[in-house]
């Protein structure tokens, strides 16, 4: 059995076993509350639309939670597998060449689409890694997420000044859906092992959720500091 500690009160038990069960109980419910927040929303938007005869609560006494979203992914995917055939693509290239001549929908629709096309292709290697940099002062560090190398205009002028930069996003703590854009050169990055997961978790607990780190490879990881950016 564990030992309580000498001079621990009756009260300060009391406290530290309430934050604890706070601590188990508060990240279960509060990712119940958003899925089944996000299904019911999902639900009230692809619901209406269903046919009656379709709809299993014409028949059922009681709501089927997540039927409405299961439409959804299933009318999402369908669309995807008939816009990489050509006919498909067809069909959405004259849809695009409509939303793309449309004053005001157009920026909307390109800032949108450049946005998913960029988070979710494969292809896309943002935010793949975590580094350090000096930040906001000497000696002091902040962590970043690297998106990758600079290009277009700005990488012509960075080069004309002899300076190969580095796109970083600079997220603030406990929130790190907003931050800096930062163009920081390659040589003054430290790139981490850890994953933008692990960096994610860092950040939004404050830095009281630390990833594990290894101890074998401390010496390594220690004599790798001034590592550099690959280009892949």
């Amino acid at each position: 059995m564990t030992e309580t500690p000498k001079g621990e009160n009756f009260a300060t038990r009391l406290r530290n076993n309430f934050l604890t069960g706070l601590i188990i109980c508060a990240p279960i419910a509060i990712t119940i509350w958003l899925t089944w927040t996000f299904i019911h929303w999902a639900d009230s938007w692809v619901k209406p639309y269903i046919p009656e005869r379709y709809n299993p609560e014409s028949y059922l006494k009681f709501a089927v939670p997540g039927f409405g979203l299961l439409i959804a992914v299933v009318f999402i995917t369908i669309i995807g597998f008939f816009g990489k055939n050509l006919i498909g693509r067809s069909i959405v290239d004259f849809g695009e060449s409509i939303l793309n001549r449309t004053p005001l929908v157009r920026t909307i629709y390109s800032s949108v689409k450049q946005i998913f096309e960029t988070v979710l292709k494969e292809r896309s290697n943002s935010f793949k890694k975590v580094g350090l940099i000096e930040y906001p002062s000497p000696g002091l560090w902040s962590l970043v997420f690297i998106a990758g190398d600079v290009k277009g205009e700005l990488a012509s002028r960075f080069n004309a000044m002899g300076q190969e930069m580095v796109t970083v996003f600079l997220p603030p703590t406990p929130v790190p859906t907003a931050g800096f854009l930062l163009f920081v050169p390659r040589e003054k990055i430290i790139v981490l092992d850890m994953s933008p997961e692990e960096g994610a978790k860092l950040l939004i607990s404050g830095g009281l959720v630390t990833p594990e780190f290894i101890e074998k490879h401390a010496p390594e990881a220690l004599a790798e500091v001034p590592e550099r950016i690959g280009n892949d």
